[in-house]
């Protein structure tokens, strides 16, 4: 898939959804019969419905296009008036697959099942997405197929739709089945290039925690990796949600730690488009972060490599452009915040200046003591030694100059668990909170 960094994603080729383990569902579910000449001697379809279905039941391909070119509106109304009137499950399984049948490779046929809004304003989302809330393995996983297509090929996509669609891709991508969750990604790999849905996913609870927790949590492939980060890309040429994104879901760290390890060439392109999004949308809102991880760094390492497509090299020297000239308005307070944010903290120059201590110490006692707390929880939740290391000594300096938060902290346990950490197996981390407790319980020097 072709990437290209404009304001709008329209040029973008549509991905639309190919599962492999849906098309095995699919082929197993294909050559069952159904009893269509029953539901007509039962009245519930007339002669008239049964002879199109006949027309085009077991048909594919240009086989299929043959009948349905000239009729397909009536088609589309005839597939979604079976989804509101039948209710066996094998009967709704086979009216999706030939709806889905009908839409492949022929996404412009979706505007037959558009059009049925003019007759119902419910149409044709409320029977599909219906077929969401089935209980039924296969049921859920066509039916959000058809509305991707669907909502793709909409001028104005359905607002109730969408958020519906989002509530279940959520649920989805939680699913212990890879094969669900990579359908689930694809869903909103497809969906994302309509911009009106965009805010209605960032809005949908718990949406995007559950989309990146598949980066963060998962252990995902290259591929898996890929496709989710083709998601943020897609979702940061929003303003909005380029200046909260980071903010929110501290995944600056995390793109520049897949980047670095990444094999895959489109992998680090995809990252790089994203990374390149955020500095134009949001500046203010991610260089701190993108210098807190030493990312000017790592694009001028990029650089000199060679790429078999060439825009990589392009983005990668604008972002490294931007980064030079944009770098030097940060105050190191900024950067400092950024890492500390992160949860990443390494031993930048910040932790050990008096001069940075004595300037800055007062901003980790606003907003309600909020940096100062996020130091106290690495000390309690951090593994890495050298996190905790220089947790212990950014609390030590902190003390040294507000002596009166010592007891707030004793309140928080941090004195408490710098005892812990003066035991600790690393040399680092005991030196440090042995510094570190010097200053909480009273003492001027350090070891």
């Amino acid at each position: 898939m072709v990437i290209q960094n404009k304001d709008s994603v329209a040029e973008v080729p549509l991905a639309l959804v190919s599962n492999l383990y849906l098309d095995e569902l699919t082929a197993g579910l294909r050559a069952r019969p159904i009893p269509w000449e029953g539901y007509q001697r039962a009245t519930l379809i007339t002669q008239t419905e049964l002879n199109y279905i006949k027309a085009v039941e077991k048909k594919t391909g240009e086989d299929l296009s043959r009948v349905v070119d000239n009729e397909g509106p009536v088609y589309a109304d005839l597939f979604v008036s079976l989804l509101q009137k039948l209710v066996r499950v094998d009967t709704i399984q086979s009216i999706l697959i030939l709806i889905d049948d009908l839409l492949l490779d022929h996404e412009d046929r979706a505007t037959y099942f558009l059009d049925l809004t003019k007759k119902d304003p419910s149409l044709p989302y409320a029977p599909l997405l219906k077929c969401l809330r089935s209980e039924d393995d296969f049921v859920p996983l066509k039916a959000s197929k058809i509305l991707t297509t669907i909502l793709c090929a909409s001028p104005k996509p359905s607002t109730e739709a969408a958020e519906e669609l989002f509530r279940w891709t959520t649920a989805q991508l939680q699913s212990n089945n890879p094969a669900v969750v990579d359908l689930a990604v694809q869903v909103l790999e497809s969906v994302f290039r309509q911009r009106a849905v965009r805010p209605i996913y960032w809005n949908s609870p718990h949406a995007m925690d559950a989309l990146v927790k598949i980066l963060k949590t998962e252990a995902p492939t290259p591929q898996m990796q890929y496709q989710v980060i083709y998601c943020f890309w897609i979702l940061t040429f929003d303003t909005e949600i380029a200046q909260e994104l980071n903010r929110r879901y501290d995944v600056i760290p995390q793109l520049v730690e897949i980047a670095k390890s990444a094999i895959k060439e489109k992998v680090i392109r995809v990252i790089i488009s994203t990374l390149r999004n955020l500095v134009e949308r949001a500046p203010e809102a991610n260089l701190a972060a993108m210098a807190a991880v030493k990312l000017l760094t790592f694009t001028e390492n990029l650089s000199t490599r060679k790429w078999s497509d060439g825009e990589i090299l392009e983005d990668v020297n604008y972002l490294k452009a931007e980064l030079e000239e944009n770098f030097q308005t940060l105050t190191t307070f900024e950067v400092y915040q950024a890492e500390l944010l992160s949860g990443r903290l390494i031993w930048s120059p910040p932790h050990q200046s008096d001069l940075f201590w004595t300037k800055n110490w007062r901003e980790l006692k606003k907003e309600n003591y909020a940096l100062l707390r996020i130091l106290a929880r690495l000390l309690s939740t951090a593994g890495d030694p050298v996190v905790l290391s220089v947790a212990a000594n950014d609390i030590g300096q902190y003390v040294k100059r507000d002596p009166s938060s010592k007891k707030f902290l004793q309140e928080l346990g941090v004195k408490q668990r710098i005892m812990e950490l003066m035991a600790h197996p690393d040399q680092d981390v005991r030196y440090n909170s042995v510094n570190a407790s010097w200053s909480l319980i009273g003492g001027s020097g350090r070891v």
